[in-house]
């Protein structure tokens, strides 16, 4: 399955993205790449300007430029971003959503592309990150084995993002009522109740996060007479994707 989806400015569609599996790669510059690529028509983007390389759960970026820094931002981020040096080869991105930004203070269209990588990985709750505790009565130098055992969550969701700020905000009526059959809202119902802590979020931002829910948790196609949103909120509460405690973060407090 791919782990990357390079999103091209002015993109229709998902036929025109280019979505990478692991191990594969995608070139990109002013010039189409031989075998094809990502075409940037701004002139101030290099002839041969670089290259993406899919991993498992994130993706590098490769620099082919040899006086230009890439930026690769974080929109969710508050600011976060990293740069890529001219040359720099096969430099990790850990973010979720990327905006690549290939000209210095240029934000017109075709001087950059956003990356998605759905497949960011969660350890699940309880299995614990810390280093092992020294066993009573061992020897100097010697430990107890690791009392834990890491692994992913079968469905990995970043709490601090707005697509599961918007999940969150869907599963409300259900959470309250305790009913799974409970109305969903729809995309201006959404919008109005995450405004408070979304001021700037719009119905098309609501809807291409319901997109990417359902790409990131892999739905099928909806049952006869069932929308995504309402598959989505089934699919959630059934897995236990988001809880009561989850709810403080329409207030503002994300978890």
């Amino acid at each position: 399955m791919f782990s990357v989806i390079i999103v091209q400015d002015g993109c229709r569609g998902p036929e025109e993205q280019h979505r990478l599996e692991p191990g594969h790669t995608l070139r990109f510059g002013r010039t189409a790449p031989a075998g094809g690529g990502l075409t940037l028509s701004h002139p101030a983007v290099a002839c041969a300007a670089g290259e993406i390389t899919a991993t498992g759960a994130f993706w590098t970026l490769t620099n082919f430029s040899p006086d230009q820094t890439y930026i690769v931002e974080n929109p969710q981020g508050a600011g976060e971003h990293i740069r890529v040096a001219p040359g720099r080869a096969d430099a990790p991105v850990p973010f979720e959503f990327a905006r690549v930004r290939l000209c210095a203070e240029e934000s017109r269209p075709g001087c950059g592309f956003d990356v998605l990588a759905p497949r960011h990985d969660y350890l699940a709750a309880g299995s614990g990150t810390g280093p092992p505790a020294s066993a009573p009565g061992t020897g100097a130098g010697e430990t107890a084995d690791w009392l834990f055992d890491p692994f992913p969550r079968p469905y990995p969701l970043d709490h601090t993002c707005r697509y599961f700020l918007v999940l969150t905000a869907l599963c409300e009526p259900a959470l309250h009522s305790g009913d799974p059959a409970a109305p969903v809202p729809d995309l201006t119902e959404l919008a109005d109740r995450l405004r408070p802590v979304w001021p700037k979020v719009t119905v098309a931002d609501i809807a291409w996060n319901i997109d990417y829910l359902r790409l990131k948790l892999r739905l099928h196609t909806p049952d006869r007479g069932r929308s995504v949103r309402e598959s989505l909120v089934r699919f959630a509460l059934r897995f236990d994707l988001v809880h009561e405690g989850h709810l403080t973060a329409l207030g503002g407090q994300l978890v």
